[in-house]
């Protein structure tokens, strides 16, 4: 059984699809299937099922998925820890993120990162929160800034506060004053613009509606911020929006207000606590020590 072999058989089995792993891998489609043939070979038993438009792994791929990816993770920190003993770390560190990440102290610890660990590739991968949580459960993901989980019955997830952030109302400018307040009452009397259920913050605002007695109707969905003050300017609603958000400041066609009673949220570094971290993240987390006292610590 070889690393390649296992390589092919995790991406067959996150893609779906023989030609999508091929080209995740950069080789022919039939090289592919002919080391998963070989591998099935080997076993005994069939790793996928082939139905019409994808394949499916069968019991003995979903029995076999969590030791390939824990070998393919041992080679790769092998291969890492050694080129960091040679004096140059290695490797790659996949970071999750949702909007806002300027917001807080990650891209300047990415600059000084860089310049100490040039090698290290570095892929940062946008999504919504909880598609950032699965990341993480599942191991697509070495780390990720990103809302506070709600909850995390299984206490895998180690997290870090980076910003303490409160929604605001986002209303055309001139329609009312920057120190006026709004009830959430208020709020419910317009057309709301926010984000989609697939947002972290979505659930912190249904959370705060309902703790008022109030039902948290949205009219227009999306998680960009910039397009949420689009349709303001387009006078479509009122968008309720992180105040960290820096679309916010730089557009003059909007007038940003607090709400009342304030809904708050954190901002949080996530990462697994159930497995050693990957050398490029233990990095990470020895330069956050060094440069911000205290980054290893206050997981939750």
């Amino acid at each position: 059984m070889e690393l390649r072999t296992l390589e092919y058989f995790v991406a067959v089995a996150e893609e779906g699809s023989f030609t999508k792993a091929a080209a995740r891998c950069h080789v022919v489609q039939p090289a592919i299937s002919q080391q998963i043939q070989g591998l099935e070979k080997e076993l005994g038993e069939p790793l996928f099922e082939r139905l019409h438009r994808r394949v499916v792994l069968t019991s003995g791929g979903l029995a076999l998925l969590p030791h390939a990816r824990a070998c393919l993770a041992a080679a790769t920190a092998a291969a890492v820890e050694f080129s960091g003993r040679a004096g140059l770390l290695g490797g790659s560190l996949a970071l999750g993120t949702v909007g806002g990440l300027e917001g807080t102290c990650i891209p300047e610890l990415l600059g000084e990162y860089y310049r100490r660990h040039p090698a290290v590739a570095v892929n940062l991968v946008g999504a919504s929160s909880p598609s950032l949580v699965a990341g993480l459960r599942n191991g697509t993901l070495d780390a990720a800034v990103m809302a506070a989980p709600r909850n995390d019955p299984s206490k895998t997830i180690g997290t870090r506060v980076l910003l303490r952030d409160r929604i605001v109302a986002v209303l055309p400018a001139g329609s009312r004053a920057p120190d006026e307040a709004m009830t959430l009452d208020e709020v419910c009397e317009a057309p709301i613009i926010t984000y989609g259920p697939d947002s972290g913050v979505r659930g912190f605002l249904s959370d705060a509606f309902a703790a008022n007695g109030l039902r948290l109707k949205v009219a227009y969905a999306t998680n960009s911020v910039a397009l949420q003050l689009a349709l303001v300017t387009q006078h479509i609603g009122i968008a309720l929006a992180p105040c960290s958000s820096p679309v916010l400041a730089a557009d003059r066609r909007v007038v940003v207000v607090p709400l009342t009673p304030a809904i708050s949220f954190d901002k949080v570094f996530a990462w697994r606590l159930d497995r050693p971290p990957s050398v490029p993240l233990s990095a990470f987390f020895d330069l956050w020590a060094e440069q911000l006292p205290g980054g290893r610590s206050h997981v939750r």
